[in-house]
Formats: structure tokens, sequence, C-alpha cells
């Protein structure tokens, strides 16, 4: 005679299942820099490093007012970013953009993030750029 029942082992795995979906779609807003915000000066590459690990849907919020003059570009490759070459960069937030609840992004892809202020010396000297690069959650 056939069972309509779930055995203990089906139950687990339903549990398992239903608990890891509930986890993929919890995503975080994460304001970017912290209480210092986007500004000059900050050390963003250590910052994100630090932050790390970010994930598939999280929220990046860039947060600066427009007495300060900063921007978010979205750099095309390392080299780029490296050399702080802006021609082919996107812009993503201009100078005014930043200003009350700040600038936000989803990181909605599984690849590297380059991120840069192309204002004044702001990416050279200013260390304002960083690397993100989102995973799935489990």
């Amino acid at each position: 005679m056939a069972s309509s029942g779930f055995n203990a082992e089906q139950i687990i795995l339903l549990v398992a299942v239903v608990t890891s979906l509930s986890t993929f779609t919890q995503a975080t807003t994460v304001v970017v820099g912290g209480s210092e915000n986007w500004r000059y000066g900050y050390n963003y590459t250590e910052w994100a490093a630090n932050t790390a690990p970010f994930y598939f849907h999280d929220t990046l919020v860039f947060k600066y007012d427009n007495t300060t003059t900063h921007s978010v570009y979205m750099m095309p490759n390392l080299w780029s970013y490296l050399q702080c070459d802006f021609g082919k960069a996107k812009l993503l937030a201009n100078t005014t953009q930043g200003e009350g609840d700040g600038f936000r992004f989803v990181l909605n892809q599984w690849r590297v993030f380059y991120f840069a202020s192309g204002e004044a010396n702001d990416c050279k000297d200013g260390q304002m750029k960083m690397v993100v690069v989102p995973w799935p959650r489990f």
C-alpha cells in the first residue's frame, strides 16, 4: 500500500531547500565606507577587503554630498582601474547623486566590479576606488 505522507528524510530535505532559498533572497544594503561614506583620502580597497564577502543582490550605497564633488564610475577592466583611466568607464552617479540617501547600486551579476570616483585626483591620490566580487548565497 502506497504512503501518501512524507518520510523523515524527505522532510529534512524540504526544510533544507526552503532554508537555503530564504537565505538566498536575503540581500543586504551596505554603505560604502561605512560611517566614512564615499570621501577623498579613505582607503576603499582596504575597506572592501575587510567588508567582504559581498553577495548577489546586495546593494552598495555611495553617500557623498555635493560640496565634495565626487562621482561613481564603473571601470571596464583591471587595467583601467589600476591606471585610473576613465576613457571607457561608465558613469553610474554624477556629483549630486550621492546626496541624501545616496546612490544605490545592486550587485546583480557574478563578475568583478571595479568602482572609482572620476573627479579631480579622487582615484589616483584619494584612493577612491575599490573592487567587489559578489558571490551566491548558500
